[in-house]
């Protein structure tokens, strides 16, 4: 056997007792036995450099370093879930879905594993790229890190499609969680808080090598790619398993949310016995062609939905309160509490929300309280244990002033918060806006983080965001932290921000009540700022889905000269303001005032392709029929139920041909 065969050989043993290890937890050889065999791989490797393998079983013992992690754009984005907390939210959800889907609905009930969400990228079975949830639109490259993970299968088995992305959970089960901590302890440093935190943190380190050292797993639950040839979420879970993938068991097909709620009660039971933590249970449609029915909303698939369980909840004393100024300008209280554990970590603060909550709960300084913390949502005080209450307790009385300007707040008629009208002269508003224009979602400016910002406002060399495109290398090195390959990747990410297109940058205006979604209905509409400012409100709230409120807020924006001044400098500096010639060359008003449904399978388009092109057309997409709809565009496998409501409402139905036809 020539060096090249033994190399190959001794890689293919090793890989399958990997798996039969980590993934099938049956180890079919002993450890003394496995070291034996990599060593003999690893002076083989050495000895003939010419056969190196990224994805060699030698490999995962890390060595490579990291310094800076890279940006990668989700080829397909990550959605979050919504969350259901009751039987009542699990059985609306069936009614919403049940009037978009024909059929009978089966579902998929998972456990939702507590860690980091990572998606795996593989090409002709080969590890390519590892990338963290980052935002859902993008996160970072962290494949040296996730190489080091036994249970990532570095070279799938079986039969497996040429290009796959694969979607699972980094976790830290909690034998190996405590036995990290038993060693920290016995070193003499502070342990780790809990194992989610301690799973998310391990893929950001430098050094892979100490990632090696971390008994992470990865659980996997959902696949994305083309012509898979599968057809239920069930089907995914049992493929990933045959191609060497770390799939939990327990996850089970079930046909009512009677069964589903079974499931649910007990998992909340049983889940103290499984050997990693999870906050609950995902249930999903099972059909992967109803699921496409289904599609998402703007934030998450309407064909699953999280089940949280009950929140813990812990008692403690509420020592004082202070208030905190928002970058729109509204207060909230913040309660300081005697630090307490609470679901693995130590809560030192809790949100009272607003005025009227603390007046309903009647909250006093010196009250013993209890705090629920549901998953990753902010500590929130629930109620008050008026039998400890001190007998010379006197009641809150709410803030007049801003504690930062000593501006008297203003609240509006029918909002609970109060605010802070001293727009440009409140260091925390100008300092939140910058934050929140710089941020991953807006304008995505490397090398800036929301510390420097309020170190460059506070030295006095920015007091507004336009402000950022005329600071120069020199005013920031000085900067605490701040040396010069930092201050140069500074100044270039601002300079990279001026290519960020019209929608995003004027999300990142921070015009109240102006999210992503109603951001990108302003920019398609009015195509320019210049429009958008000028907009009446009679204007504003026929474009569709924008309120009164929504238009208030925006002509509130552009009647302030400030603004107007800094909207100018912007442009002066080349930041897009406008939608970009290229990008309106494809758009067309063809589809105006029409709304459409897409419901079937089709040939020359996908789905996603056939909502675009209706946007980009000038129509609006729904995703069901009522007499607002316009037109059906009908795929084949479109539901009978779908066909008679159509034909009931005299709703047109149009083939794929007739509406590419349509849009020529």
């Amino acid at each position: 056997m020539n060096p090249k065969q033994q190399i190959e050989q001794l890689r293919e043993e090793l890989r399958q007792h990997n798996y039969n290890y980590y993934v099938l937890d049956n180890a079919t050889i002993s450890d003394y036995e496995f070291d034996v065999k990599l060593k003999q791989l690893q002076d083989l490797e050495a000895k003939y450099p010419e056969f190196y393998d990224a994805n060699s079983p030698t490999q995962r013992v890390g060595g490579q370093i990291t310094k800076n992690f890279e940006t990668v754009v989700h080829e397909n984005r990550m959605y979050s879930l919504d969350n259901s907390y009751s039987k009542e939210d699990l059985e609306d959800w069936e009614k919403r879905i049940k009037k978009m889907v024909d059929g009978k609905i089966q579902y998929t009930c998972e456990l939702k594993y507590d860690g980091a969400s990572m998606s795996l990228t593989y090409e002709n079975g080969t590890l390519l790229r590892a990338v963290t949830r980052g935002d859902g639109f993008q996160g970072d490259d962290v494949t040296n890190n996730v190489r080091t993970i036994k249970s990532v299968p570095l070279q799938l088995k079986g039969n497996y499609p040429d290009k796959l992305e694969i979607r699972g959970e980094i976790i830290l089960p909690i034998e190996g969680f405590n036995q990290m901590n038993e060693e920290r302890i016995e070193i003499g440093e502070e342990p780790y808080r809990n194992p989610r935190n301690t799973a998310s943190g391990s893929l950001k380190l430098q050094d892979s090598t100490e990632v090696a050292k971390r008994p992470l797993e990865c659980l996997l639950y959902s696949i994305k790619g083309n012509n898979l040839g599968i057809n239920t979420q069930f089907e995914i879970l049992q493929r990933a398993r045959e191609w060497g993938f770390k799939v939990p068991n327990e996850a089970k097909l079930v046909n009512s949310i009677d069964e589903v709620l079974d499931y649910i009660n007990y998992w909340d039971k049983h889940r103290h016995n499984l050997p990693y933590e999870i906050d609950g249970v995902v249930i999903k449609v099972n059909s992967l062609y109803q699921q496409e029915e289904l599609g998402y909303t703007a934030k998450a698939p309407r064909w699953a939905m999280a089940y949280k369980f009950k929140a813990e909840q812990v008692s403690t004393r509420l020592n004082s309160i202070t208030y905190q100024v928002g970058r729109t300008g509204a207060i909230t209280p913040v309660a300081n509490l005697e630090p307490i554990e609470l679901g693995g970590t130590t809560v030192k603060r809790a949100s009272l929300h607003n005025a009227d909550q603390i007046e309903k709960l009647d909250i006093r300084v010196g009250d013993e309280v209890f705090v629920e913390k549901g998953g990753e949502i902010i500590p929130k005080i629930i109620a008050v244990d008026l039998s400890k209450r001190p007998r010379d307790s006197e009641p809150t009385i709410y803030i007049t002033n801003c504690p930062e300007c000593s501006t008297e707040l203003v609240r509006t008629e029918g909002e609970a918060q109060h605010y802070c009208p001293n727009y440009n002269g409140c260091n925390p508003q100008i300092i939140g806006r910058i934050q929140h224009y710089i941020s991953r979602k807006a304008m995505d400016i490397e090398g800036l983080g929301g510390e420097t910002v309020a170190l460059l406002v506070n030295e006095g060399l920015i007091s507004n965001y336009s402000d950022l495109y005329e600071l120069s290398t020199e005013q920031v090195i000085p900067l605490e932290r701040m040396a010069e390959k930092s201050a140069e990747n500074l100044i270039n990410g601002i300079e990279a921000s001026k290519q960020i297109p019209f929608e995003r940058v004027l999300y990142a205006l921070g015009i109240r009540y102006v999210g992503e979604t109603v951001a990108k209905k302003l920019a398609k509409h009015y195509k320019n700022i210049d429009a958008l400012a000028e907009a009446t409100q009679d204007d504003l709230i026929n474009v569709d889905e924008i309120g009164s409120k929504i238009a208030e807020s925006v002509i509130e924006f552009f009647s302030s000269e400030q603004n107007r001044f800094i909207v100018d400098k912007l442009k002066s500096f080349g930041v897009q303001l406008a939608i970009s010639a290229e990008k309106l060359a494809n758009q067309t008003e063809i589809l105006k005032d029409l709304t459409f449904v897409v419901s079937g399978v089709f040939e020359t388009v996908s789905r996603d392709e056939l909502k675009k092109l209706i946007e980009d057309n000038g129509g609006k997409v729904s995703s069901s029929i009522s007499s607002k709809t316009s037109f059906i565009v009908a795929g084949d496998k479109m539901g009978p139920s779908k066909k008679q409501k159509a034909e009931q409402l005299n709703i047109t139905l149009l083939s794929e041909a007739e509406f590419l036809q349509k849009i020529k």
